[in-house]
């Protein structure tokens, strides 16, 4: 067996490691801090120290699923639920633009009460402000992907959460693992940037499965992975459950760079809730995409996912000018791109 070091270098030219390299990795904290610096380096030379910035709405809390770690489920009672209005969205959205943002993040739960017609309403509008668009609205049919897409949707995002079949199917009860994929397949066929992801941290989750983690979002190769640690919500099935892995996320993230270095990769708001520092951190360990939040008002904290979300009572002007020190003081600058995949010139 390679020596730590050398299953590093690997990654780091070759972008490709194989299972038992992975968990060896993950199985041990003796080379953390070299790992961390190889997924920097990789992000410097494929992408350079742009940092892209998504702006955020939340536009609904209404889900009609009932996973075991979400705040949002559908059992929760202790939410204050709520909608926004297509006219409030697009406000947020030329607000966004206003402070410099080139992409809008559109996410929310599985709430039927926005039909096709209305996501696809939405999208021109968002879509006539020349800006670039992401969707994240859960499982839907071929179709409707296809009638988003034709509507203007550049990315979708879809986290596929956890790759063990058992433990998907256990924490998200009535969904079926292999529509998960599904789903995906057909993004990746209608021509969508993907984003997936995982959470770490989730219980019965194994090195193991963060190791099968990595290989599938290499065999997909997603354009964009989202990985977050797991934080335990007081209003779930879950509440008393470890979570808060926060270094293991760390190593999957700067892991994910090794092996898929052009990508887009953000630095997870969950990581910032679990220290302090913790966007800074992961852009330094290969994370090159902010997702500041530009939905206004009461809304962000009844957008109640897991507790101890950062930010939440700031309004997007004050996070916009706070990540942009952050950023800059670190080296970075903020991009005036669209931030496509491999930091592909506008299209």
């Amino acid at each position: 067996m390679m020596k730590l070091s050398q299953i590093i270098s690997k990654a780091k030219t070759e972008h490709k490691l194989n299972k038992e390299e992975i968990i060896s990795i993950l199985s041990s904290n003796d080379v953390d801090q070299e790992l961390f610096n190889a997924a920097d380096e990789v992000r410097k030379n494929y992408l350079g120290d742009e940092v892209h910035l998504r702006g955020l709405i939340e536009f609904t809390n209404i889900c009609k699923r009932n996973c075991l770690y979400c705040g949002l489920r559908r059992d929760n009672k202790n939410l204050v639920r709520y909608r926004l209005t297509e006219e409030q969205i697009l406000d947020f959205a030329t607000k966004a633009k206003s402070f410099g943002y080139k992409t809008i993040v559109l996410q929310g739960g599985e709430d039927d009460y926005y039909t096709t017609d209305k996501i696809v309403s939405i999208i021109k509008a968002i879509k006539a402000l020349d800006l670039a668009l992401t969707l994240s609205i859960g499982e839907k049919t071929y179709d409707e992907y296809k009638a988003f897409k034709e509507a203007g949707v550049d990315r979708y995002l879809l986290r596929i959460e956890t790759t063990d079949k058992k433990l998907y199917e256990d924490l998200d009860p009535g969904m079926s693992h292999e529509n998960r994929l599904n789903c995906l397949k057909f993004l990746k066929d209608l021509g969508f940037e993907v984003g997936t992801g995982v959470m770490v941290g989730l219980p019965n989750q194994t090195i193991e499965s963060y190791a099968d983690d990595l290989l599938f979002f290499k065999e997909i190769n997603a354009d964009m992975l989202g990985i977050g640690p797991f934080i335990p919500n007081e209003d779930t099935p879950l509440a008393s459950a470890k979570g808060k892995e926060f270094t293991m996320a760390l190593k999957v993230m700067a892991l994910t760079r090794l092996l898929l270095p052009d990508i887009n990769i953000p630095a997870t708001t969950a990581m910032e809730s679990l220290n302090k520092n913790g966007r800074l951190i992961a852009l330094q360990s290969g994370a090159n995409v902010v997702m500041p939040n530009v939905t206004e008002g009461e809304y962000r904290k009844h957008y109640a996912l897991y507790p101890g979300k950062i930010c939440t009572g700031d309004t997007p002007a004050h996070c916009r000018g706070c990540i942009t020190g952050k950023i800059t003081s670190i080296g970075r600058t903020v991009s005036t791109h669209y931030g496509f995949r491999g930091n592909k010139p506008n299209k």
